[in-house]
């Protein structure tokens, strides 16, 4: 099957999904979300993608669930328990809140992830295509965490490095590398958690769609410790994550992990933040990297404006021949209800790249917004390129 019929296919099932949830009946079929803890029994999600919670706060005024942008009174029965339900939610993941007399807290039914700055609730509105990243009978490989200490922020960092399945078998085996970057306001859990990285790779190489790989999730959060800020401050200095990534990061996975040491095996990829970040990154660093995928980003986020080839990231793209013999695949994704600023910025960057004559892939997730299910289908459309 051909992209484009893929597409198609895929579009229309997610049409017919939403349409179904919005015009048909209301389902009493709710179910305690798959990313709940363990035993508890709300919140719930029904096929209609109904999101329903429920709190026990006997001595609070009002009681909110707090998701999507839009917060949603809650009721209280005579014991104190509050109980309410959200408007459909769009397919894939969400983060959301309870507000209890003003104070915004996490939901104690669900496991906690980081985002919007902060370790919060999560939820699973089921996908019509959820099979790619779904938990199967299939051999899986490992995530392992590491800690290290940092010379360039002179401080101790965290990392997360997923090997195939296939990594303790085969000892002598080397493998290639995806560096793998999380968006703003997130960290590096944001790729094993919500972004089912893991098992996106598992069921890719189980079903012989793409070749095994290791893959590094660091925090793009980086600075000296003398222009140290909080990550929240708009007027916080400049990131010096490329310089702990080409000084540090790298060096340290190749000494410690049985790498192909060589451009052609590394590719570095991120959503959002990320995509901005690994843009400049490999464009600075084409004897370091030759793969690249931006998700939901590029290094012109958020200018939609024109963009001059000739002064653009010092004028790294101004030869089209050089970068389509350096780099193995510029890769570009965005779904389709994503903010306006989004598609017009990744627009105003592939105009450019159409100027100089710079190939490139771009892939349209059907229906979804910024979020974790666009970057999901991303990596899952991405990863099948690489190192082939």
């Amino acid at each position: 099957m051909s992209r484009t019929i893929a597409y198609i296919v895929c579009l229309i099932a997610g049409m017919a999904y939403s349409i179904a949830r919005a015009e048909g009946p209301e389902k009493e079929d709710f179910r305690p979300s798959t990313v709940n803890q363990p035993g508890k029994e709300y919140p719930q999600v029904n096929s209609g993608g109904k999101v329903r919670v429920q709190v026990a706060a006997p001595d609070a005024k009002y009681v909110q669930l707090d998701i999507g942008g839009v917060k949603y009174d809650l009721t209280r029965d005579e014991t104190g328990v509050w109980s309410g339900e959200s408007a459909p939610q769009e397919e894939g993941f969400h983060y959301y809140q309870l507000n209890i007399d003003g104070a915004s807290v996490p939901d104690p039914g669900t496991r906690y992830f980081y985002g919007a700055g902060r370790w919060g609730s999560g939820i699973e509105i089921p996908a019509h295509d959820q099979d790619f990243y779904a938990l199967k009978n299939v051999p899986h490989g490992l995530v392992s965490e590491m800690n290290y200490y940092s010379d360039i922020t002179r401080k101790w960092r965290r990392c997360f490095v997923y090997t195939p399945p296939c990594y303790e078998a085969e000892a002598d085996k080397r493998y290639p590398v995806l560096y793998l970057q999380h968006g703003s306001f997130e960290d590096e859990t944001g790729w094993t958690g919500q972004g089912k990285a893991g098992l996106i790779l598992d069921n890719l190489i189980a079903e012989r769609k793409a070749r095994p790989m290791i893959i590094v999730m660091d925090n793009g959060y980086a600075f000296r410790p003398e222009e140290e800020q909080a990550v929240s401050d708009p007027t916080r200095p400049a990131m010096v994550f490329e310089e702990v990534m080409i000084n540090e990061i790298v060096p340290m996975i190749d000494r410690r992990f049985r790498t192909l040491n060589h451009r052609e095996s590394r590719a570095i990829a991120g959503l959002s933040m990320g995509a901005n970040q690994t843009m400049r990154i490999i464009m600075n660093n084409l004897d370091t990297f030759a793969w690249y995928g931006g998700f939901s980003g590029t290094a012109n986020y958020p200018s939609a404006a024109e963009i001059d080839a000739e002064t653009f990231l010092g004028g790294v793209f101004k030869e089209g021949d050089r970068i389509n013999g350096q780099i193995r695949a510029l890769w570009l994704g965005v779904g389709t209800t994503e903010p306006e600023v989004f598609p017009q910025s990744i627009g105003a960057f592939r105009n450019m790249l159409k100027r100089q004559g710079i190939d490139h892939t771009f892939y349209e997730s059907p229906g979804t917004a910024h979020e974790w299910l666009t970057w999901r289908r991303s990596l899952y459309q991405f990863a099948q390129l690489l190192f082939q």
